[in-house]
């Protein structure tokens, strides 16, 4: 089967429940008309389903392959890429000054949605590029800004993100590769792991941002510069020309993602790589998270577009599928499995699930946008919290969930999902690198406690509950089906997160505090995906069509009475956090 985009779940999301309106209506976004969103939706998905989705199976069984000339995409790869940067989609929310649209990144949001839904190892590649290129354009000097950004955004050049070494895994403050001044540029030393898209043959020039200590830099994080490292050295005239000293040695064998080259890349082995300073030197950490921060939102959409795939397989292959006697197909032309209550469970859960992410990963992208171009200073500081606040849990929670929600894809296929011609386990080990990647699951967790929470003594959670608690006082005067049974689970909600936040909050010990993190984000991301659902709730009524109207309730009730209850549990892991279990001896365990 092929992808449909969800194009009408989306438009109703972004109108009616997370308000592009609202942010097209931010200083430079005005072009962000909803016939011009519509379009852009509606090609976005053409795009996905026609182009990038039947590459997906056979990208995934012939792979990327490396030999000493270079990494080889799969077939149609290459071609594919072109169609890509040439209708334009590569430079959708980039600024105009070099390029690109100048599109909100709520709607690039939507967009990328659809990249990894289809084909989510080929979306690897831009959304790298994405990152590179804000980092640049925040960081890089204005004569590096002319030099690189304008191929990047057009998609002629694709860009990478150069963190990690093999001794170092997420410990950046390990980081050896080294960096020789060497006049006008750098001369860049060492070895890279893990490198997205870190060489291929579908664009002329791949430009790497690399990590790197000078000579005289403090040890740990503190001494890390940030480097633009081109593959092919420019030409006066800013084509590329001579091969730098930087090469792919080889390529990762993966559980998933296979058409994603995931590359060890090594800088100097020869002369040395030049290389190119990115802003002051020792700053590079700070910089470079202006991309990786950019790229875990990123990876959150990833999280649950599969998951919208592994869906529409599941729910395919269940309408089709007989087998056994029919219990809901009184008043049903189909007699599949999607009548058994259990599938229709496992689909239900899905669906409600996948609703939920969308929101979360549209309120997050909705507010840098607002942080980013609104007039007012104190509005801009808050939906920079807002953010900051929602990245963590976006990235964290809906990538464990996405996973999960594969491994249901599978089930309901049951025996057929085991077999890899149904296409149902792709989706499952494509998805499984998501709660990994851009900062493991743990460390999203860590994050979301310490910068985002302890920092600046909850300001940013309080902020979330009174937004929460103006849309409890809202649905307290609806009339709308299902108002009554949203304003039970988010009054739930709203106490689990103020009660969990005091808490940890105020736990002097610290190995407590941290081994109640990981629920913290699971319980911020179930609880607040009551809050999604009570939106989805009021706002069921915008549109006209009554069936439509009839599944966001359907779907919102089944998340309040299925779902919502996962936030309790994680609640009361985190009440019956003790220190005695960090304490044990390794050794026995």
């Amino acid at each position: 089967m092929s992808y449909t985009a969800p194009t009408k779940q989306m438009q109703f999301l972004l109108d009616h429940v997370v308000g592009m309106q609202e942010v097209a209506s931010l200083p430079g976004y005005e072009e962000a008309s909803p016939d011009i969103v519509s379009a852009i939706l509606e090609e976005a998905g053409k795009f996905a389903s026609e182009v990038l989705a039947p590459l997906n199976w056979d990208g995934d069984q012939q792979g990327a392959k490396w030999s000493e000339d270079g990494v080889t995409t799969p077939d149609g790869w290459k071609e594919a890429y072109q169609q890509f940067s040439e209708a334009g989609w590569n430079g959708l929310a980039f600024n105009p000054e070099f390029g690109g649209q100048g599109m909100p990144g709520l709607l690039s949001a939507a967009v990328q949605e659809m990249w990894h839904s289809s084909n989510m190892a080929f979306g690897l590649c831009p959304l790298l590029t994405q990152g590179a290129v804000h980092a640049i354009e925040s960081h890089a000097s204005d004569e590096l800004k002319q030099t690189y950004l304008e191929n990047m955004i057009s998609g002629q050049w694709t860009g990478t993100m150069n963190l990690t070494e093999p001794q170092a895994g997420s410990d950046l403050a390990a980081v050896r590769a080294t960096a020789e001044p060497a006049g006008d540029h750098f001369l860049i030393k060492g070895q890279k792991i893990f490198i997205t898209y870190g060489d291929h043959d579908m664009t002329e020039n791949t430009v790497h941002l690399v990590l790197a200590r000078t000579p005289d830099a403090p040890a740990g994080v503190k001494g890390i510069s940030l480097f633009i490292v081109p593959k092919f050295l420019l030409n006066e005239d800013g084509t590329p020309g001579t091969r730098n000293d930087a090469r792919c040695v080889s390529i990762e064998h993966k559980l998933g993602i296979h058409a994603s080259p995931t590359c060890v890349m090594s800088f100097g082995d020869n002369d040395g790589a030049i290389g190119y300073l990115v802003g002051e030197e020792n700053r590079g950490l700070m910089y470079m998270f202006t991309m990786m921060n950019e790229a875990r939102l990123a990876v959150g959409i990833e999280g649950y577009a599969v998951a919208e795939m592994a869906y529409q397989r599941a729910l395919a292959f269940a309408r089709d599928r007989k087998q056994g006697p029919v219990i809901l197909g009184k008043n049903s032309d189909v007699a599949g499995i999607v009548n058994h209550p259990d599938v229709r469970r496992m689909l239900m859960t899905m669906r409600s699930q996948i609703d939920v992410a969308r929101v979360m990963a549209y309120d997050c992208a909705a507010a840098f946008d607002f942080a980013a171009r609104h007039p007012d200073d104190d509005v801009r500081a808050r939906f920079q919290r807002r953010g900051e606040l929602l990245t963590p849990i976006v990235k964290g929670w809906s990538t464990e969930v996405g996973v999960d929600l594969c491994s249901l894809g599978v089930q309901i296929h049951g025996g057929m999902g085991f077999i890899g011609e149904t296409g149902a386990a792709q989706h499952l080990r494509d998805s499984r690198i998501t709660p990994i990647y851009e900062g493991t699951t743990g460390i999203q967790a860590n994050d979301l406690l310490g910068r985002k929470t302890l920092y600046d003594g909850g300001k940013g959670v309080d902020e979330l509950l009174e937004d929460m608690r103006n849309t409890h006082e809202t649905l307290s005067s609806s009339s709308i089906a299902a108002a009554s049974k949203a304003k039970v689970a988010l009054a739930e909600s709203i106490e689990m997160i103020a009660s969990a936040s005091k808490k940890l909050i105020g736990e002097e010990n610290q190995a407590v505090a941290a081994s109640g993190a990981a629920d913290y984000l699971m319980m911020m991301g179930f609880a607040t995906g009551s809050w999604a659902m009570s939106r989805i709730v009021l706002a069921s009524d915008k549109s006209n069509d009554a069936e439509f109207s009839a599944l966001q309730i359907a779907v919102a009730s089944f998340y309040f009475d299925k779902i919502a209850p996962h936030a309790k549990a994680h609640y009361l892991a985190i009440e019956n956090s003790a220190a005695d279990y960090y304490e044990l001896d390794q050794a026995i365990l």
